[in-house]
C-alpha cells in the first residue's frame, strides 16, 4: 500500500502550501478569490479546513482511523473549488485540473478506508 502513502503525502505537501498561501494573503490568491466572488474572510475558513485536512493526515500516518475522515473533508473542499472555478469564476476546464487531481487522490484514500477491514 506504499501507493496510498505517497496519495497522503502528495496532498499533505499541497494542501500545506494551499492552505499557506491563503493565509499569507498571497497575491495570486486573492485574485482567484474575487474572482469566486466570495467574501474574503472566507478564504480564512476555509485555509483553516485545509490545515486540519493537513493535521488529520500527518496524525492519520500513526492513527489510521484518522485518514478516512480527513481525506473526506480535503474531497468536499476540492468538490467546492472545482465548483468555485468553473461555475463562479468561470474559469476554463483547465483551471480546475489541480483541484480534480487533489479529489481523485483524497477519493482514492477514502475509498481505501471504506473497502478494506
Amino acid at each position: 500500500m506504499i501507493y496510498l502513502l505517497i496519495g497522503q503525502i502528495v496532498l499533505i505537501v499541497m494542501f500545506t502550501i494551499s492552505a499557506t498561501m491563503k493565509f499569507a494573503q498571497a497575491k495570486s490568491m486573492i485574485e482567484h478569490w474575487k474572482e469566486y466572488r466570495y467574501p474574503l474572510w472566507l478564504m480564512f475558513v476555509i485555509a483553516t479546513l485545509e490545515l486540519l485536512g493537513v493535521v488529520g493526515l500527518v496524525i492519520a500516518i500513526w492513527v489510521p482511523a484518522l485518514l478516512k475522515v480527513s481525506a473526506l473533508l480535503l474531497a468536499v473542499l476540492m468538490i467546492g473549488a472545482i465548483h468555485a472555478h468553473l461555475f463562479r469564476a468561470k474559469h476554463k476546464p483547465i483551471m480546475a485540473i489541480n483541484a480534480l487531481f487533489m479529489l481523485i487522490l483524497s477519493s482514492i484514500l477514502v475509498y481505501d478506508q471504506c473497502t478494506s477491514w
